[in-house]
């Protein structure tokens, strides 16, 4: 077992691993730039370096700053957290080149999963089923428009590097694809230095289903259940829950066998998501995560493991704690993504928290980095909080959310928190019928085009 490890990443998810590592008797280095010099995740940690100034390009993402501050502290593991250099191949073999062990998957995973297309073909020789689309990237409009009259509109066009509802864009017409096909490409190009894009036929009710698995790189893999993603604001999740109010025990065990399989036949090892469209009950691939989720603690309140624990466990090493049959559902778990952002268009907003309360209480954790006095920067994601709860039905976990989000204080800036006691006045929130359009018709019908 490793003896210390570097965290390299900020925020709630880097206390997240802090804490695992300190239960595990392994010692913690922090990274930060100085903009975080006071972050609670400096605070908690054991060692913390300074890695840069506040642009993350020259601190949580500057590959050498990270490795020198492995190398100076004597950790041996890194774990990305997610975000930053989570799935970032590159970074994985520099580690390794250096000597170290990189707490995920393996650098060719990350690489296969990392381009959608690649992704695609191998899950589905794999056996996973994946969406009606292009076999490859589309590289002429004359292609693109030609595949819409065969698939038949919507169709949507994304980019194969994309990623975070970035480089995606829906053609509801022949006449709407030009300006989407040229838009998804000039988006793949700004955001991730490459303008290749496919396309997909594009699932009008779908819900955003995402199945947990995890693997020991040593041909074993098991699921841990579905969560469902599908209240969504441009493509960025906001509320997820498992497991998910629309899958049968059945189909859960069927979908997750595929996935445990295919990630058995690759010799997976760690954390993985294996994301779908579900519609008319049946799965389409979308995507593969090689990482942590943000929204990994529902799955781990509903299976009582902790996922953090079993990377750091595997990376070094050990056989998974455990197997298929020991994994069995116990109740329902919600967690909502608490932002420092303004309603109703959901702006930025950084700014000193003058006073900050945690709800508490049976079945409610809160992961944040925040504190009274803490001055949330305006470089970094908005995200500020996740709260989870976990109850013994769908019910009593809706019931305990609204009841923890009523003791929940974060004063001095705006959050998003408001927005969730709206949500859970809505029928379609209790009642579970809902897609991965809801959420927006919703906010258009209240706000217009926020």
């Amino acid at each position: 077992m490793f003896k210390k490890i570097l965290v390299a990443n900020r925020g709630e998810i880097a206390l997240r691993v802090i804490r695992a590592a300190r239960e595990m008797g392994i010692a913690s280095v922090a990274v930060h730039s100085t903009a975080d010099s006071d972050a609670m995740h400096v605070r908690m940690a054991d060692e913390s370096v300074c890695v840069g100034p506040p642009s993350s390009t020259q601190s949580y993402l500057s590959i050498p700053a990270i490795i020198a501050a492995a190398e100076i502290t004597g950790a041996e593991a890194i774990h990305p957290g997610y975000g930053f250099l989570s799935e970032n191949a590159n970074f994985v073999q520099v580690v390794q080149d250096h000597g170290l062990t990189f707490i995920g998957p393996t650098a060719e995973h990350i690489r296969v999963m990392g381009d959608k297309i690649t992704a695609k073909d191998t899950m589905k020789k794999l056996g996973v089923p994946c969406v009606p689309g292009s076999a490859g990237g589309v590289a002429t409009l004359e292609d693109a428009k030609a595949l819409g009259k065969e698939m038949g509109y919507p169709v949507i066009i994304k980019a194969t590097a994309g990623g975070g509802g970035k480089g995606m864009k829906v053609a509801q017409s022949a006449k709407e694809m030009e300006q989407a096909f040229q838009t998804a490409r000039a988006e793949g190009k700004s955001n991730f230095g490459n303008d290749e894009v496919y396309i997909e036929k594009y699932l009008t009710t779908p819900r955003h289903i995402e199945i947990q698995v995890f693997g020991d790189g040593k041909g074993r893999a098991v699921h841990l259940g579905e969560r469902d993603c599908s209240l969504q604001r441009r493509h960025q999740k906001v509320f997820e829950e498992a497991p998910g109010p629309a899958i049968s025990a059945e189909e859960r065990a069927r979908i997750g066998k595929v996935c445990a399989d295919a990630m058995a036949d690759i010799n997976y090892i760690g954390a993985g998501t294996i994301e779908f469209l579900y519609e008319n009950g049946e799965f389409y691939f979308i995507e593969m995560n090689t990482r942590l989720q943000v929204e990994h603690p529902v799955t781990e309140a509903i299976f009582g493991v902790d996922l953090v624990r079993e990377q750091i466990r595997v990376a070094s090493g050990l056989d998974m704690s455990f197997v298929q049959e020991d994994l069995h559902i116990n109740g329902h778990s919600i967690e909502v993504r608490i932002n420092a952002e303004k309603l109703p268009n959901f702006t930025p907003c950084p700014g000193r928290i003058t006073q900050y309360h945690a709800p508490g209480g049976l079945g409610v954790r809160m992961d944040s980095a925040l504190y009274d006095g803490y001055s949330i920067p305006p470089f970094y994601d908005s995200l500020i909080g996740k709260l989870i709860v976990h109850g013994r039905d769908r019910p009593e976990a809706l019931a305990r959310l609204n009841r923890a989000l009523g003791e929940l204080i974060v004063d001095g800036v705006d959050t998003t928190v408001p927005l969730f006691h709206q949500l859970l006045q809505e029928e379609a929130i209790h009642t579970g019928d809902y897609n991965i359009h809801w959420l927006e018709h919703w906010l258009e019908t209240r706000f217009g085009d926020a």
